[in-house]
């Protein structure tokens, strides 16, 4: 357990937006910083920090919250791992007070097998250290050339040749068996005996964005060709491989500097190209590029460079990996190393600043490369022509913007002589064809059209039936709330009076006002989150405080931190100079406080009243009623009515007889 003064250290100490900023290239934008999401794949940026609040927005994906909440998400991990994983970064010492067995029983499962994984990658580097580590492991990465400092930068190491030495390491160690099987260390015979699954090879960890070790990749050095030369760890709560890239926590910060990522296949590509001191570059690690790395990748750069071995069978074969680099909106280019050699060996043929020269100055459009590539295997064949002008008609649709399209239509008619029309014609019916596609199976997941729900940029919309009452009733509620978030601390000058007394002005805190207005109109939430929010702010202004933003993002609900984080986060924002530079000036909630606590509520009792003569008026169509029954109702309806018509005078806007 995590004592309550290392916690608010940890609280005290973490900057929002450098922590974000290790798993999000965060730019910017007034007061606050924009990135793309780290939850969802898009292209545009809808994911906002802002240091002021700390407090962070995802618009596409609809999470919010205080950092922790943030770092919760991003690493799937619970409250007191999310402590520590912040703590490591600004090395705060972490003395746990002795657990009790429950505490220990309840230990995820994820913070168990990352507890095994990194005592695994420890365990493998010493082995590296033992006589047989040096002579077999140590001596394999000798013999490719690499220095020390890159083995030790890598925390490469060497799972030794016997087939349960790592699993009675790690039992003697106190690490369970379950453990050791669910991460992909061991497997158990059919006797139930735990075995090394990497026996006999050099281990490369996995490490996620943060550095933490997630899996392994382990490399045979037996050179029988039935034995897989590369085994990596299975999928478990802790390793996804189709979201996991090889070197992204050394590669991360090279990336945002220069803007670019070079791609390669393997581990050893990564550590030669450190070791040239080429340090933006990652490896999709022998698995097809998937749309989870690309999106990874997206977080710092847009501009990718793919590294193909000369191996023409393998370029061949890498090509679908391009289509879906430039499908996810990413900017491509292509280099190739000479027949025989990948990244690594011509790392060790040419000098560090012959390698820079060769990958920067020997990037190639990737059209030109793929047009290339298969004008060679296709001759002076009229079908594998064909064939070449629909692949490269493919590859130009998967581009999302229509400019770029065009450009490199031109650019391939007049490089294979074609009919530019002809080809523009191809590449507009595939594009349409793939968005034909994507919106049949986007319709597959709509709910019925009777449950459907506009979202709130078109709740202005008129819409029939309840559920449009009870929506526009929680987006009134969810504008007391960003008040009362926003401008809590606002202090207002209030006039009152005592009976026979002057009136006198008083200072009191928008806060009190709002929920003294809440409280004395006899204001219900529906929204239990934001029931939660207003109660939360009565109590501490009973007790003589206004409750602090991280009060709402430290256990409480999913639901109240999303909420929160909604009412705090604004999208849009008048640029700071706007002003000054246009010589428009506009009105600002904050300039009168009163009068939109007022709008607010006012717009609340309208909703109300509506939907109570909606209410009676159902009641009246039933036809059910006695005769005193519906004198009453109607007795009822004109006076909701004329409440109606008041309130609507009030805020200037007319309402329409039903």
């Amino acid at each position: 357990m995590i004592p309550a003064e290392t916690v608010e250290l940890i609280h005290q100490t973490a900057v929002i937006e450098d922590v974000v900023g290790e798993y999000v290239e965060l730019k910017k934008q007034g007061s606050s910083f924009r990135g793309l999401s780290p939850f969802t794949n898009e292209k545009t940026p809808s994911f906002y920090v802002v240091p002021s609040k700390g407090i962070f927005k995802c618009f596409s994906s609809g999470k919010g919250g205080s950092l922790m909440t943030f770092v919760m998400e991003v690493e799937k991990v619970s409250y007191p791992e999310a402590l520590k994983i912040v703590a490591r970064k600004y090395n705060i010492e972490i003395v746990e007070k002795e657990r009790t067995a429950e505490e220990i029983q309840a230990e995820t499962a994820r913070e168990s097998l990352g507890a095994v994984v990194s005592w695994a990658q420890k365990w493998f580097t010493e082995q590296l250290e033992t006589e047989k580590g040096k002579a077999i492991g140590l001596g394999y990465f000798q013999s490719r050339g690499f220095r020390d400092d890159i083995i030790e930068k890598f925390k490469v190491g060497y799972c030794p040749d016997g087939w349960d030495v790592m699993s009675k390491a790690a039992v003697a160690a106190g690490y369970k068996e379950e453990r050791l099987e669910e991460s992909g260390l061991c497997k158990k015979k059919q006797n139930g005996d735990l075995f090394d699954f990497f026996h006999g090879r050099v281990m490369f960890p996995i490490r996620d964005v943060t550095g933490r070790v997630i899996g392994f990749g382990g490399r045979t050095l037996q050179t029988d060709k039935k034995i897989a030369k590369y085994f990596n760890s299975p999928e478990s709560p802790l390793y996804d491989k189709s979201k996991a890239l090889y070197g992204i926590h050394l590669a991360k910060n090279a990336i945002t500097k220069e803007d670019s990522c070079f791609l390669v296949e393997g581990y050893t590509d990564v550590m030669a190209m450190h070791q040239s001191g080429v340090e933006n570059v990652v490896a999709s690690s022998g698995t097809a590029l998937t749309v989870g790395q690309i999106a990874l990748i997206r977080r710092f750069t847009k501009n990718v460079t793919v590294l193909f071995d000369g191996d023409v069978a393998g370029m061949r074969a890498s090509l679908r990996g391009i289509d879906l680099l430039l499908k996810e909106g990413m900017k491509v280019k292509v280099v190739t190393f000479p027949d025989g050699d990948d990244p690594d060996s011509y790392s060790k043929k040419v000098s560090s600043t012959e390698l820079q020269e060769f990958v920067k100055e020997g990037a190639q459009d990737f059209l030109t490369f793929k047009s290339d590539l298969l004008s060679e295997g296709a001759g002076d064949d009229p079908i594998k022509k064909a064939e070449l002008v629909k692949s490269l008609v493919d590859t130009i649709a998967c581009i999302p913007d229509p400019i770029q399209r065009t450009v490199y239509v031109q650019a391939i008619a007049a490089r294979l002589q074609l009919q530019e029309k002809l080809l523009h014609s191809e590449v507009s019916k595939k594009v349409a064809t793939d968005i034909a596609k994507e919106q049949k199976r986007a319709n597959r997941h709509l709910l019925p059209q009777q449950d459907y729900i506009p979202p709130a940029h078109l709740m202005s919309v008129p819409q029939v039936g309840a559920k449009r009452l009870r929506t526009e009733r929680l987006l009134l509620e969810d504008n007391l709330v960003r008040l009362l978030l926003e401008h809590g601390e606002a202090i207002l000058k209030i006039e009152t009076q005592n009976e026979g007394e002057k009136p006198v002005e008083v200072d009191v805190t928008f806060a009190e006002l709002l929920i003294h207005r809440v409280e004395t109109q006899s204001i219900k939430m529906e929204d239990p989150s934001t029931d939660f929010i207003l109660s939360k702010f009565t109590s501490s202004l009973d007790a003589g405080e206004i409750p602090s933003t991280e009060a709402f993002f430290t256990g409480t609900s999913e639901d109240v931190q999303k909420k929160a984080a909604d009412m705090l986060v604004s999208r849009y924002s008048l640029s700071e100079n706007w002003e000054e530079r246009h010589h428009i000036f506009s009105v600002k909630e904050e300039d009168d406080l009163e009068k939109a606590l007022s709008a607010s509520t006012i717009r609340i009792h309208l909703h109300d009243s509506q939907r109570n003569i909606d209410l009676i008026l159902d009641q009246l169509e039933t036809g059910e009623c006695s005769e005193e029954e519906e004198q009453r109702l109607l007795r009822e309806k004109i006076a909701l009515d004329k409440k109606v018509m008041e309130l609507s005078k009030v805020l200037k806007i007319v309402i329409l007889p039903k």
